[in-house]
């Protein structure tokens, strides 16, 4: 495989025996047989990724790419472009939702601007990329070029071997960038062969005419772009956006080099289906934080066999739905890992 496509290259391998044996441990703890639920299937799938009976986390890292879209130009948000600037400022100050998140649990957060429709290289404390200042209108034209749809992809690509050379082990995605649940609406639609209108929701707060109004231009943008897309990435050079490339190509990068991805809400797992459209193993390296509230998402969980671990009518995007589960997970390990067996509680196991 060569640097040009690397996005075809191999998944890491999960392990079977690991799996296997996190299993039996689970069914020796001291308690009746798959009463966590999901806090069991999901020490034992981190069991089969991690290759060890116990796995742990040792550096979780959260990362929050950023980037503009040009169908804001059409009135698709109740938001205007300057709030992803001044979010961006808002994550590095720790005042965001996931700012404080990531704080109160250590996680490590990075924030990436892929290409803000006004300059921002002002802004400290974080990775300025910027492919372009912001998409193109998409219900007018493509969103990107095929060359900076790659780069967008590949910019994602290096933002996670940057952190498996810190020592990450666990890693969740975030994104800001108004606009963005317009390009992962057109982007499923277009994916899945499914009626945007369906998959269409208030994103930042647009509700009645203003809802039938963005729901209009969306459905012209995929119009628009159908006829051009033959492939998967046709479908995020057409209507997708710079944010969504970066994720879609961190996804892949992640599971590549063999590190578990809690995906967050609606835009992050639009971005996830394109990573497994492209890769189909990458699926094997996901998990999933919560269930949206912004319509679609239940569309999109579906299409990709997940069960969420949380629902909770989030809808704030940024990874803050990662975050919130991450607590979970690591509870689930706890108990995993340091439950008694009835061997060692001296309890009496079933006949």
């Amino acid at each position: 495989m060569t640097q040009s496509n690397w996005w075809l290259n191999a998944t890491a391998p999960l392990s079977a025996a690991s799996q296997q044996q996190a299993q039996a441990h689970q069914d020796q703890l001291t308690k009746p047989q798959g009463s966590l639920g999901r806090l069991e299937t999901v020490a034992i799938e981190l069991a089969a990724m991690q290759h060890q009976v116990k796995p742990q986390i040792q550096q979780a890292h959260m990362l929050v790419f950023a980037g503009d879209h040009g169908v804001v130009a059409q009135g698709v948000s109740a938001f205007p472009q300057s709030v992803t600037i001044a979010m961006l400022s808002n994550f590095v100050k720790g005042g965001a939702a996931v700012a404080t998140l990531c704080k109160q649990q250590g996680i490590a957060l990075s924030v990436i601007n892929c290409g803000t429709a006004s300059p921002c290289a002002h802004l400290a404390n974080i990775i300025h990329q910027p492919i372009m200042p912001g998409t193109h209108d998409f219900s007018q034209q493509a969103a990107m070029s095929a060359e900076q749809t790659l780069q967008a992809l590949a910019l994602g690509q290096q933002q996670i071997e940057r952190v498996q050379a810190q020592g990450a082990d666990f890693l969740m995605l975030g994104e800001m960038g108004i606009g963005n649940t317009s390009s992962a609406s057109c982007l499923s639609a277009l994916l899945l062969k499914h009626e945007v209108n369906a998959l269409t929701g208030a994103g930042t707060g647009v509700l009645g005419a203003a809802l039938t109004h963005k729901q209009k231009i969306l459905s012209a943008s995929v119009q628009r772009a159908q006829p051009l897309v033959k492939t998967p990435l046709d479908a995020l050079e057409q209507v997708g956006g710079l944010e969504i490339a970066a994720m879609t190509g961190a996804y892949i990068r992640a599971a590549q080099l063999g590190i578990p991805c809690l995906v967050d809400g609606f835009i992050t797992t639009a971005a996830a289906l394109l990573a497994v459209r492209l890769n189909p193993s990458v699926r094997d390296w996901l998990l999933f934080s919560h269930h949206s509230a912004e319509q679609g998402h239940g569309t999109l969980l579906a299409a990709l066999d997940a069960q969420p671990l949380l629902h909770l009518d989030m809808r704030l995007g940024e990874g803050s739905g990662a975050a919130v589960a991450y607590g979970t997970v690591q509870q689930a390990l706890t108990i995993h890992n340091h439950m008694a067996t009835f061997a060692q509680a001296a309890v009496e196991n079933k006949a």
